[in-house]
């Protein structure tokens, strides 16, 4: 039987800059891969092809996908075997330090015609910084709609009942952890489940909650109040001990998307564009923070400002979204030097004692 693979960001493009998580998502293994080598050196294909091997086994594989390219991955997880694989090079996990864990580089940067690669340097040297041009573009553009997503939230802040909200919070912590005992501090682990992509905004919304018990969708507006209750949530969460996936917002990680509680069987989540989606059965529960919490009526009053700020907001997102996707152009240009340049017979030899290696840590974990 298949293990169930689990799809998910560890880093994101944000309106606060390039933001990476991947530290807690691998602070409880045994055993951290690390590649180097540059792109086109056939890292993320390495790591789908274990996590193949894995999941065929039965596994459950946690694939970490890259923020700057969806299809590829930054990092591959067999947590209940304890070890992982990520991508080591900038911008992802350049040294990552995983306390207690056996960090073991594989350098795959072996297998280039180094004569071939520098031959080309110029070039290199030109791709990579119109690259790093391009997101700091993206990441202007993203701040601006930040700016302007403040805007929109104001509005609604301004015709917010927080007593009510206050009073749905408590509500919901009542419900949710009513039965739950305080135990020893549970593990944290920060994540996007979407994000700005050179493709637009994605989610794996529908993956992570699959199978779920309970599903809570918080509908509303901006500024209506969801993030802060599920920091409120969390914070309760982690008081009680409870292992939990905290689910930054791609756009502002200060913010927060969604949590999932896997020792309740619960997810409870921002279920508003990029991100919107609709009960499929009876454990799927809405709550509505604009029919809860905001005087009625304030769509209609303020109709031509919200439709101005809209607007606003979507043409500096698509702004910033077409640098990803100019610079995911760029990425597939510097690719090809570095494909041209590779000995694929080297890399699947690499491949083959990484498996071997892989077997060797299984089989003294298991004594």
């Amino acid at each position: 039987m298949l293990g169930k693979l689990k799809h998910y960001f560890a880093c994101g493009n944000t309106a606060r800059g390039f933001q990476n998580f991947f530290e807690s998502n691998l602070a409880d293994l045994k055993k951290v891969y690390i590649l180097k080598g540059g792109p086109g050196t056939g890292k993320s294909t390495l790591m789908k092809q274990i996590g193949t091997q894995y999941r065929k086994k039965g596994y459950d594989i946690e694939y970490i996908h890259c923020s700057s390219d969806p299809d590829s991955l930054d990092g591959m997880i067999v947590r209940s075997l304890s070890f992982g694989i990520v991508d080591g090079t900038a911008p992802h996990v350049i040294e990552p330090v995983v306390p207690g864990a056996v960090e073991e580089y594989v350098n795959l940067g072996v297998a280039w015609d180094t004569k071939l690669l520098k031959r080309a340097t110029l070039n290199i040297k030109d791709i990579k910084e119109q690259i790093s041009e391009c997101y700091m573009n993206a990441f202007e553009r993203f701040e601006k709609a930040l700016e302007i997503h403040d805007e929109w939230e104001q509005i609604y802040i301004q015709n917010m009942d927080f007593a009510k909200a206050e009073e749905l919070g408590d509500y919901l912590l009542e419900k949710i952890f009513s039965s739950v005992e305080s135990k020893e501090m549970g593990k944290i682990y920060h994540r996007f489940m979407g994000g700005s992509t050179p493709f637009g905004a994605m989610d794996y919304v529908e993956n992570l909650t699959e199978g779920l018990g309970t599903r809570y969708f918080i509908k509303g507006r901006p500024g209506s109040g969801k993030s802060t209750m599920l920091k409120k949530l969390f914070k309760k969460a982690e008081e009680l001990g409870l292992t939990t996936e905290v689910y930054h917002c791609g756009f502002d990680p200060n913010s927060l998307d969604m949590l999932i509680f896997p020792e309740l069987s619960l997810c409870i989540f921002d279920s508003t564009a990029p991100h919107e989606y609709f009960p499929t059965d009876d454990h799927d529960i809405i709550i509505d923070m604009y029919e809860e919490c905001i005087k009625p009526e304030t769509d209609d009053n303020n109709s031509e400002v919200l439709e101005d700020i809209k607007k606003r907001y979507k043409e500096t997102i698509d702004e910033g979204i077409s640098y990803l996707s100019k610079a995911k152009a760029l990425h597939d240009e510097l690719e090809q030097y570095y494909i041209r340049a590779t000995d694929y017979e080297v890399v699947n030899v690499i491949i083959g004692d990484l498996v071997e290696n892989i077997e060797d840590h299984m089989e003294q974990g298991n004594k």
